[in-house]
């Protein structure tokens, strides 16, 4: 179990068979079901519409290169976050924007999904104070300039092989 109280009443959790699903937490209190909580958040792919490249950022005092990320909120649908996360960091303007794949980042329990957004005003980059450093790459020298093992990696080089069709779209 990922929990051990209740989020509603604050009871211990126990573990209860559930049919067609395992065993999952289980409140006495409420005589209800508890299934896991997570965060969810968004990644993108930023590419300005007229030049092709794409955006890496970096960011909180760390040297290497990030796509552009924030969770979603409450509410709030992930095309929603995508546009308003791009227009917070960057200033720019999302003109429209594709749904590449998920992954459960453990870490920080949060459900990663990815998206490509393209941005019509790429020369109007104007970042907040959440941005360190930002740079515009080419294709090929966005997949050198990412870090590295990490999720932002995982998912601009999966983008970047479906895109030139040297790897077919796969969902595990």
């Amino acid at each position: 179990m990922d929990y051990k109280f209740c989020q509603v009443c604050g009871t211990a959790l126990t573990g209860r068979e559930l049919e067609q699903e395992g065993v999952v937490p289980f409140c006495t209190t409420c005589d209800a079901f508890r299934f896991p909580l997570y965060n969810v958040a968004v990644s993108m792919i930023v590419i300005d519409e007229k030049t092709g490249r794409i955006l890496l950022i970096q960011q909180y005092g760390r040297p290497f290169y990030i796509l552009v990320a924030g969770y979603v909120n409450r509410g709030e649908s992930a095309e929603q976050a995508v546009v308003r996360e791009i227009k917070e960091e960057t200033g720019m303007t999302v003109s429209h924007m594709q749904f590449n794949r998920t992954k459960f980042f453990e870490p920080s329990n949060t459900l990663m999904c990815n998206f490509t957004a393209w941005v019509r005003d790429g020369g109007a980059l104007c970042v907040n104070d959440e941005v360190d450093s930002y740079r515009w790459f080419t294709r090929e020298e966005a997949g050198k300039n990412v870090k590295e093992n990490s999720l932002a990696s995982e998912f601009l080089h999966a983008y970047l092989a479906e895109s030139t069709g040297l790897a077919p779209r796969g969902y595990e």
